[in-house]
């Protein structure tokens, strides 16, 4: 090797994008995407495609978009940090704006209306994180939820037209860069700034309370109705309408 030649990049410095896999229509990004990683794609590949027909969302639900519509995006990632999702998520926000918000644990959302103690939330993202860790990789996916309604969202946060998305490619792949090098406290801290489910009656499958953040791991702290409290490592969580149990 020459002398001269710069060292290899670590998987954190590696640039994300490149090298990058476009696919006019596909079933999954995700899925594409986790083929290149078990096959040895480096850190940093990028998965994209104009038209998603059978995607992926949390707890197997469907995740389909027309083509052109939106930016359907899967990376794949070497040795992954333990806070992933929550990095994406204020990744995602960084490039949205400062009306987006993040509910737990990865929806990228933005209040529309209803009252202060449970407002309707538009989804204007999903984030999704699959792979294997002892096998030192993950495939993050993220794309923008098409069944919005565009006359629900502020004009700020309302879809640039099909010309712009490459440069929204771009900035969202350098937020991501950035996130995925700071430290976890940088990260906990700009995801509680983010937090649409803080002090809000919630409920999931087995009970229902009042969120109170995150804690270091990543996981919903909810203050129980009956006392005492609980931490959510995942499942789906709920706002819970005025005077509703």
């Amino acid at each position: 090797m020459n002398a001269d030649a710069a060292p290899c990049a670590t998987d954190e410095q590696a640039p994300l994008g490149r090298p990058r896999l476009h696919l006019r229509r596909t079933d999954s990004t995700n899925e594409r995407a986790r083929e290149l990683a078990i096959s040895g794609a480096p850190h940093g590949t990028l998965v994209t495609a104009a038209e998603q027909t059978a995607g992926r969302g949390r707890q197997g639900r469907r995740w389909s978009a027309p083509a052109g519509s939106s930016i359907l995006m899967s990376l794949v990632l070497r040795s992954p940090p333990p806070l992933l999702p929550l990095m994406a998520a204020v990744a995602v926000c960084d490039v949205v704006g400062k009306e987006a918000l993040i509910k737990w644990p990865n929806d990228i959302v933005v209040a529309t209306e209803g009252p202060a103690a449970a407002p309707t939330l538009a989804k204007l993202a999903g984030i999704l994180v699959e792979g294997r860790p002892r096998e030192g990789w993950a495939v993050l996916g993220s794309g923008v939820n098409v069944a919005v309604r565009l006359d629900e969202l502020p004009a700020e946060l309302r879809p640039d037209c099909p010309a712009a998305m490459e440069p929204t490619l771009a900035l969202l792949l350098t937020a991501l860069q950035g996130r995925l090098g700071e430290p976890a406290e940088d990260t906990l801290r700009a995801w509680r700034s983010r937090d649409a489910l803080l002090g809000r009656e919630v409920a999931w499958s087995t009970g229902h309370g009042v969120a109170e953040g995150v804690d270091p791991e990543g996981r919903l702290l909810v203050a129980l109705d009956g006392g005492g409290s609980t931490a959510l490592s995942a499942g789906e969580v709920h706002l819970q309408r005025v005077g509703s149990v």
